[in-house]
């Protein structure tokens, strides 16, 4: 007779906090509301966190807030990086005794498919082995967290169908987080990942009118 599959029983994942670790698997909703900013709610819509953008005069930023608006966590991008890397430090901080863990693209290629490789702070200025990777499909929203270089899956994130028109929703898609994983941790690779993309936009619509500016500039000398 064949035996039932048992479910993967993870030991605590804790990264940013053992205070947001469920023993049950979390189901979570992204929404876009801008650009930059995104609010995660539960099954009931409940809102459980936010992330709004604080970019200052020379880094690109995200706050990751509670429900009440208190800060979390800073994710902010180091300046000068082939592989888009991001670290993140704890509440409002961005001192480097403050650093919980950093996130960078394995390729500096720009691809609808991502791998992020993910480093804890103690390893984020060698080139050790990652302690987390992101891979997927961003645009089809679906993406999975692993644990290391290993198939043990943390989180889940998929795509939402929109009731109207059956298609893939760009602003909207939801997580499953394993249980016992920190689930702020999770929410915060995503919202990197989201920025990331974001930035991978932007370039490519500049190129395409600087290219464009260039190709006129180049018409009107010519004529």
């Amino acid at each position: 007779m064949a035996q039932p599959d048992v479910p993967l029983i993870l030991p605590p994942v804790s990264v940013i906090g053992h205070e947001f670790i469920a023993p049950y698997p979390l189901e979570t909703k992204f929404e876009k509301y801008s650009k930059e900013s995104l609010v995660i709610t539960d099954i009931n819509n409940k809102i459980i966190l936010k992330v709004k953008p604080c970019d200052s005069s020379f880094h690109r930023q995200r706050l990751l807030l509670d429900a009440d608006d208190r800060p979390i966590v800073k994710l902010r991008e180091k300046n000068m990086s082939e592989h888009k890397q991001w670290n993140v430090y704890r509440g409002e901080s961005k001192a480097d005794a403050d650093t919980i863990f950093s996130a960078k693209k394995e390729h500096a290629l720009q691809s609808k498919k991502i791998c992020v490789n993910v480093f804890m702070a103690n390893k984020s200025n060698s080139k050790g082995e990652y302690d987390f990777r992101v891979k997927g499909n961003w645009s089809k929203r679906s993406c999975t967290v692993y644990m290391g270089d290993s198939s043990t899956s943390i989180a889940q994130m998929n795509s939402v169908q929109s009731l109207e028109t059956k298609k893939v929703e760009k602003d909207k898609f939801t997580v499953t987080i394993s249980p016992n994983v920190d689930y702020v941790f999770v929410v915060a690779l995503i919202a990197i990942i989201d920025a990331m993309k974001n930035s991978d936009t932007k370039e490519v619509l500049a190129g395409g009118v600087g290219g464009g500016l260039g190709e006129a500039i180049g018409t009107m000398i010519v004529s």
